[in-house]
């Protein structure tokens, strides 16, 4: 079965591939605006499902659509991409020597079926200095990630408890999609 993966996330691609899929991505347009509102699965769930549709729009349904939304959430509120080093850095800031939460929200879109599932997996930072935060502002590109982090990032060195599937952190929940692809062909 052809996966359309309907991101431009390099992380869910390599993800997808390196477990053995092989993803077409046909990046979506949808312009989610979702950062510093109050978090909720439906929310989330709704940026995963309306990337899918705005793709399934373009191709059709009778290839296997998968979408995904994912937003790191500190005392509720969501922290999507940060738009400059100010604001990653106040991000980075804001979630030092706690935990938080980060959610991915998929979405499959088949000959008419739909699903949408969200995973959560809770990470907690070490207290950090204003010259590590600095340090991997500049060393890393936290511009197109959510919370301004990447767990993956080589150096990454903050995170020092994680409750839940690292590749949810990552930006992919892959037993999350095995799940969902399972009920949806059966």
């Amino acid at each position: 079965m052809k996966i359309i993966l309907a991101s431009k996330s390099p992380r869910r691609y390599g993800i997808l591939k390196t477990r053995g899929y092989e993803p077409v991505v046909v990046c979506s347009n949808y312009d989610e605006q979702i950062n510093g509102l109050i978090y909720s699965d439906i929310l989330v769930e709704n940026c995963a499902f309306q990337k899918a549709l705005d793709v399934k729009k373009r191709i059709g349904d009778n290839e296997l659509i998968v979408s995904a939304d994912t937003v790191v959430v500190n005392n509720g509120v969501i922290l999507g991409k940060p738009k400059d080093k100010n604001e990653a850095f106040e991000m980075l800031y804001s979630l030092s020597n706690k935990t938080h939460f980060v959610s991915t929200s998929i979405c499959l879109i088949f000959k008419g079926q739909i699903l949408k599932a969200t995973e959560k997996t809770f990470v907690t930072f070490k207290e950090l200095s204003k010259e590590e935060i600095l340090n991997y502002i500049e060393k890393c590109n936290p511009f197109d990630k959510a919370g301004s982090y990447g767990i993956q990032d080589d150096g990454f060195n903050f995170a020092i408890k994680i409750s839940g599937e690292l590749d949810n952190v990552i930006g992919f929940p892959l037993s999350l999609f095995k799940k969902q692809l399972n009920l949806l062909i059966t």
